[in-house]
């Protein structure tokens, strides 16, 4: 038997995150079932920093992680953009006014601004939106630190090690995973899309975790004029976004939410061909040839809003989930917040609301 004081379900960003975030003089264990840390949501993850996304209660966590990624090297600054068509542009208004006040920097432009950010947009985009402190993230090399610093720090990882039984006994909990058994005195449950059957499986209440395909493409375009300042362009309406990836390359998303069993998850031809003809239906490039083309699960609770602290029906059962889309975006103050939850001390992040994402705001009363 394996004994530790935090036992880690899953190595995706959430798991490594903390394991690299909570004390060296913990013994902290991260089990992963797949023989790849990341294998699912953050190895398939197209991520992008900006602070609008997930809207103004995951704000405080994006914002509150900015100085960790850009000090790591893991940013590069890029403007996101958020378009309309005329029948849209109430929904400008809508964005505008839900961050007023909050310090992100939103610049309204009409056709002529939309077209020198976007230089072959359709007659149909007609306005738009642009944040402008956006940034790409790179994803593996924030994934790849966070577990570096966990083994410096004295963590175990055990991949492979997909989870057969748990149990509470005695008051610490006994996990069976990989033909091997661990004890630890908190279980933390950062299964990302499989949240809710290790839930389950510990004897307490699922909270409604919903994993959701999201499918991406990486396209060449006809020509080779994508240009490199190419901000991330969003539809405003929610059914497509696009980013470039050199002069002739792109990535495109139909902005797909199907909710789907956890399991390995693969692109459906219909989205992919969603996402190819919005972007020739807003664009005058036309798609020459596709590729790539890949699906991820984004875990949402009812709320949309991440899921950090303890479970309320079972003593020593730690919640990490949820994360949907801002998983990454949010990785160092998640992790930081979780972190002190665990070790009991007060988080010390100004602007960052404990209570916004305890689990107990699910309680049934």
């Amino acid at each position: 038997m394996t004994a530790c004081d935090v036992l880690i379900i899953g190595a995706g960003m959430a798991g490594a995150g903390l394991a690299a975030a909570l004390p060296a003089e913990l013994r902290v264990t991260l089990l992963e079932a797949e023989d790849t840390p990341g294998y699912h949501a953050t190895g398939r993850s197209a991520a992008f920093w900006h602070e609008t996304l997930g809207g103004p209660h995951v704000r405080a966590l994006t914002r509150a992680s900015y100085g960790a990624l850009d000090a790591g090297g893991f940013l590069t600054p890029r403007k996101s953009f958020e378009v309309a068509e005329a029948d849209d542009l109430a929904k400008l208004d809508t964005l505008e006014r839900q961050f007023a006040g909050t310090g992100v920097r939103l610049d309204r432009v009409d056709r002529a601004g939309l077209l020198a950010l976007v230089p072959r947009a359709a007659p149909v985009l007609v306005g738009g939106l642009v944040e402008v402190d956006g940034a790409d993230i790179d994803v593996a090399a924030v994934h790849a630190a966070a577990l570096g610093l966990a083994r410096r720090n004295g963590a175990s990882l055990v991949t492979g090690a997909r989870v057969d039984r748990i149990a509470r006994e005695d008051g610490r909990w006994r996990v069976e995973a990989g033909g091997r058994v661990f004890a630890a005195d908190i279980l933390v449950d950062a299964a990302g899309a499989w949240a809710d059957a290790i839930a389950r499986m510990a004897g307490v209440a699922p909270l409604g975790i919903v994993p959701k395909r999201r499918t991406m493409v990486q396209v060449r375009v006809d020509s080779a004029d994508v240009p490199a300042d190419l901000p991330l362009v969003m539809d405003i309406a929610g059914r497509y976004y696009f980013r470039p990836v050199d002069a002739q390359r792109l990535w495109l998303c139909p902005h797909d939410e199907t909710p789907v069993e956890p399991h390995d998850v693969a692109p459906e031809e219909i989205d992919v061909a969603t996402a190819i003809y919005q972007f020739e239906r807003v664009t005058d490039w036309r798609v020459a040839a596709v590729e790539r083309k890949w699906a991820g699960l984004r875990s949402f609770a009812s709320d949309r809003l991440p899921v950090i602290g303890f479970a309320a029906d079972v003593p020593g059962f730690f919640w990490l989930a949820g994360q949907g889309g801002v998983g990454i975006q949010t990785a160092p103050a998640a992790s930081a917040l979780a972190a002190a939850l665990i070790t009991r001390r007060d988080p010390e992040m100004p602007g960052v609301d404990p209570e916004r994402y305890d689990p107990a705001r699910f309680a049934v009363t």
